[in-house]
């Protein structure tokens, strides 16, 4: 696709295409109500918003540009070449349409069918819910050959809509602060946006979407900035997810296409790893608790993969049966379909509900893989091949989980021995660290809080799950541990990576490691597991990372906990003056460093201690992530390193 403006519709987008819905109220006494939280989450989604407007311009044909600054001072703009939002007067509102659409909750073109056939931006609240959260928001329009602005405090008119020029442009720009009193933080995370950028230019190909940061410039002035723009959507971005694992088929299966009137584009690859990693999105929205779209996937790839290897006589030898998800271990998919009126339900309205999807995305995967099947007769047999393993290893799963679940029972109570529980029985209520080794793990027994609060040490580095296939996982006496400790079970006649919670046992599972690089190594490692294999931990808000401090600071009787450098150098200047003599700096290596007491005050009293929440902000690159850090390809993960790593350095 060119970078040329489509116009494609054929009704007049004016002030009468505005329905309001709703009010703008209540927004800034319950944000979270609109916007999920006020946290970093909260603060980020503010800009989604603006930039799904921009994108349902593209979606209708309108805009092939978007462009997004991160200011000096955290406040945002977001420009883009669409037709600009209309000024004209709204008859019903009795006030210019640009007003209505900036101060009216619900209130936008994309309720009206003719001005917008699918929208990405209905899930979400609007642009009026940016403005009532920001201390200051300008908008600027250029439409019809004219420069329009209205400004806003706290989402309220401090004039009404000006004509300030004339234009060859088109387009609408929006400049906003979020408001410090309402947000936690304020500070704008460069890579949590572009990546959420480089997801919407692989979803909507042929739009190019910039992002500068104005922060972080370099020593010629030139700002930190990168663009994103592909031209083959999903057949991209399903490369991109896997460009970190070792290929089974070289080139992906893709198609894009209308199927009983919905569009639907899918693209998938399968590759040698043990994970399987599906993405799906309904109107650019992720949809991380899948729906109808992702179960009319599944159908339609287990029902034609599963008649092509009995046709071919591959599974005549096979004396178990076939599973559902042994035809989607190694398998990387994106799935993305446009529907007019998205029904969502599930605990975070990111489930797809509309039934009538389900076929419409079964018949295009049929067809897609039946086409590839037939005209790739060596890559399907790979494909077989890789399935049969598949199953073979869940059967040894399945027996390895059961020699787990029978040692528990015949050990009455089926806690692991290593297991310092706590004497609380309410999961809301109760705390369980994973601990690196058995000297910390020692220490922080004796600090604890026994009430509420447990006691798991990890021996070393647990498996890395990413290698590994299943079976073995099940086989690692850390992880039997941690499955046991927690009461999850893992595993369904269904789906033998379907996660059983109802009896967890603790709601705050935290990991508490070294404050070095083999912690951080260890970290990760437990990380990659949750993420794999317990993600609606993650989902649910159970999983945390400890703070221990890095330095302790002392003179005389004084001391200062410090968890940064900045830190240390400001307790080092409280306590040691301009002359710092005199003042005793301890770097703690390790959690077994610090007694009890120190543990206890620093890192696990409630009161005092820093947890940090694991949230997955974006599925697709958190796979991309965990796959190149702890997988097979080396060349990836040294250029990751390379880049992040503040003072690394890889000799040739």
């Amino acid at each position: 696709m060119s970078e040329e403006v489509k116009e494609v519709s054929k009704t007049d987008y004016s002030a009468d295409s505005i329905q309001v819905l709703e009010g703008l109220e209540a927004v800034r006494k319950r944000p979270s109500m609109y916007i999920g939280d006020t946290g970093f989450k909260g603060l980020h989604h503010l800009v989604y918003e603006v930039v799904d407007n921009s994108i349902d311009e593209a979606l209708a044909g309108h805009c092939n540009n978007i462009d997004v600054k991160i200011n000096e001072d955290n406040s945002i703009t977001v420009r883009d070449n669409g037709r600009g939002i209309p000024t004209d007067f709204h008859a019903k509102e009795k006030k210019s349409a640009l007003e209505v659409v900036m101060t009216v909750l619900h209130a936008g073109g994309k309720f009206d069918k003719d001005s917008y056939k699918v929208s990405g931006g209905l899930h979400g609240v609007g642009v009026s819910c940016v403005n009532a959260l920001s201390t200051d928001l300008k908008v600027t329009v250029w439409r019809n050959g004219k420069i329009f602005r209205q400004e806003y405090q706290i989402g309220k008119p401090v004039y009404d809509v000006k004509e300030i020029g004339t234009t060859d442009d088109r387009g609408t720009e929006v400049h906003f602060k979020p408001d410090g009193s309402i947000f936690s933080i304020t500070e704008y995370s460069f890579d949590t946006l572009s990546s959420r950028l480089r997801e919407l230019a692989f979803l909507n190909k042929g739009i190019r979407l910039t992002i500068t940061d104005l922060r972080d410039k370099d020593e010629n002035g030139i700002a930190k900035s990168l663009s994103f723009f592909s031209e083959g959507g999903l057949l991209e971005f399903v490369q991109y997810l896997d460009a970190t694992r070792e290929k089974l088929i070289e080139a992906p299966m893709y198609m894009e296409g209308e199927k009983q009137g919905i569009p639907v584009e899918v693209a998938m690859l399968y590759n040698n790893s043990y994970s399987e990693n599906i993405h799906s999105y309904v109107n650019n929205i992720n949809t991380h608790e899948g729906g109808t779209h992702l179960a009319g996937f599944r159908r339609g790839l287990t029902r034609t993969l599963k008649a092509y290897a009995e046709k071919s006589g591959m599974l005549a030898k096979v004396k178990f049966e076939i599973a559902g998800d042994d035809f989607r271990e190694g398998l990387t998919a994106v799935i993305s379909v446009k529907v007019q009126e998205p029904q969502f339900e599930g605990q975070t309205k990111t489930k797809l509900g509309n039934n009538e999807v389900m076929g419409a995305v079964d018949q295009a995967v049929s067809e897609m893989l039946s086409n590839y099947l037939e005209e790739n007769p060596k890559q399907a047999r790979m494909i077989v091949d890789k399935v049969i393993l598949a199953a073979t290893a869940r059967h040894a799963a399945r027996k390895a989980r059961e020699m787990v679940q029978r040692k528990n029972v015949l050990t009455g109570t089926g806690l692991p021995g290593k297991l310092s529980d706590c004497s609380e029985t309410d999961p809301s209520m109760c705390e369980l660290y994973l601990v690196e080794g058995d000297s910390a793990g020692g220490t922080a027994k004796q600090g604890r809080n026994r009430a509420f609060q447990a006691i798991l040490p990890l021996r070393g580095k647990i498996l890395n799950v990413e290698k590994a296939i299943m079976y073995k996982i099940f086989e690692n006496e850390e992880i039997k541990n941690m499955f046991t400790a927690m009461g999850v079970s893992i595993g369904t006649e269904e789906d033998s990576k379907q996660l059983d919670i109802s009896k967890l046992r603790y709601h705050k599972i935290i990991i508490m490691t070294d404050a070095d690089i083999d912690g951080s190594h260890i970290t990760t490692l437990i990380l990659t597991f949750f993420f794999r294999y317990m993600k609606e931990l993650i989902e649910q808000g159970y999983i945390y990372i400890a703070t221990p401090p890095l330095y302790l600071v002392k003179k005389g009787k004084m001391e200062r906990y410090c968890w940064t450098e900045d830190d240390r150098l400001a307790a080092v200047k409280e306590l040691g003056g301009d002359k710092e003599s005199g003042v005793n700096i301890q770097r703690y290596k390790g959690l077994g460093e610090m007694n009890a007491e120190q543990l206890w005050s620093t890192t696990m009293n409630p009161e005092y201690r820093t947890l940090r929440q694991v949230t997955i902000e974006s599925a697709a690159e958190s796979d991309r992530i965990f796959s190149m850090l702890m997988g097979d390809e080396v060349p990836p993960r040294r250029e990751f390193i390379e880049a992040n790593a503040k003072y690394a350095k890889i000799d040739a």
